[in-house]
């Protein structure tokens, strides 16, 4: 049970990334108009440090904000994450203040401790997001399939922090399928700086100190995740290419043709397309309709080929799957540079694995 508890603190430990305040209010400025009259709860948030709380305090009045709720985790089991022994799970709750219209003064807002650890499963949390109207923050990306079942459950508005690869997770895609669920605004591609607690250890080259000593790291594959509405979520892809069977061959397990980029959609093509999962950076709901994930599972393959798994230099390794260990896959192609994946067992033919494939179709 020990090393239960000291594997938890580690794991969400390693989650406590600080987001920056750019980031948040690029996002933010897409919905300012929802805002008004509403409560916002941050709940991954430690108030003293959070820039999220930031953020609504300073924007508390130009956005019209019922309240601000804030909450933090901190395990009980203290001396695994700070030597001070005194440190708790707090909160706030935050409805401006009359004596300071800017909201630039908050050393009398009143930091409260909370009875349990602050974990947003806790039965106290979960009181404090029945208030809400909105839920706001960076929860940790390892409890991601939690943290948005919770949000689904109470049918709560939110705009939150998590991996691309979290798009592929069985339950977020199918929100994201059933127009429950989209990517926000303003974190295309690329990486995003986060702040990290002064005990985390920067081993990676995308790691930095600044000269107040405060620690920062870059992580790829940031994504926002939404289910509020905004104007640029309708905006459709231009469309130039034309469709050609050798520029866009079709899968060997499904009908549908594979596309690398979702820039080279063929503009005058009608069937089922796969594309890579960055699509839903350009997603219209109004011009694609999302079909499936091109994955065991998600969609039904027309075919079960039994295939040997080659090495990365397209050597036998004696180790054998089924449809490419269940994803989308095509002919072996000359002008591949990386070798061959797959060999059929029968035929002795050779395949590509193409994964993480979202099957869409445009809309009539």
């Amino acid at each position: 049970m020990a090393n239960e508890r000291f594997d938890n603190a580690k794991r969400n430990k390693a989650d406590e990334f600080y987001t920056q305040l750019v980031d948040i209010e690029k996002e933010m400025n897409h919905y300012k108009d929802f805002f008004k009259g509403k409560v916002v709860f941050c709940n991954c948030d430690d108030p003293r440090i959070s820039n999220f709380f930031k953020y609504f305090a300073l924007k508390f009045n130009e956005l019209g904000l019922k309240k601000i709720i804030t909450t933090c985790y901190k395990n009980q089991d203290v001396d695994l994450f700070t030597q001070n022994d005194c440190e708790k799970a707090v909160y706030i709750e935050y409805t401006g203040n009359p004596n300071d219209p800017t909201n630039t003064d908050f050393s009398t807002i009143e930091v409260k401790e909370l009875k349990g650890n602050g974990d947003f499963r806790s039965a106290e949390c979960v009181e404090l997001l029945k208030q809400a109207d909105v839920v706001i923050t960076n929860p940790p990306f390892s409890l991601f399939r939690e943290y948005m079942a919770q949000l689904i459950k109470y049918e709560k508005k939110f705009i939150i922090l998590g991996n691309v690869n979290a798009l592929t997770y069985k339950e977020t895609f199918s929100l994201i399928k059933e127009s429950k669920v989209w990517l926000g605004y303003s974190i295309h591609s690329g990486d995003r700086e986060f702040g990290v607690p002064d005990s985390y250890p920067l081993k990676a080259a995308n790691s930095r100190i600044d000269k107040e000593g405060k620690k920062y790291i870059r992580v790829k594959g940031v994504r926002w995740f939404t289910n509020i509405d905004y104007t640029e979520r309708h905006d459709e892809l231009v469309l130039y290419k034309n469709y050609t069977p050798e520029e866009f061959p079709k899968y060997e397990n499904y009908d549908a043709i594979n596309v690398d980029a979702s820039t080279d959609i063929p503009k005058d093509y009608e069937g089922v397309i796969g594309v890579p999962i960055t699509f839903l950076d350009k997603y219209s709901p109004d011009q694609f309709e999302i079909i499936g994930l091109g994955i065991v599972g998600s969609c039904e393959f027309t075919n079960e080929r039994r295939m040997e798994i080659l090495d990365k230099n397209g050597l036998p390794t004696g180790k054998y799957t089924i449809n490419a260990k269940g994803t989308l896959y095509r002919k072996h192609l000359d002008s591949d540079i990386k070798p061959a994946a797959f060999k059929d067992c029968e035929t002795g033919q050779l395949y590509q694995s193409i994964y993480a494939r979202i099957l869409i179709k445009r809309k009539k």
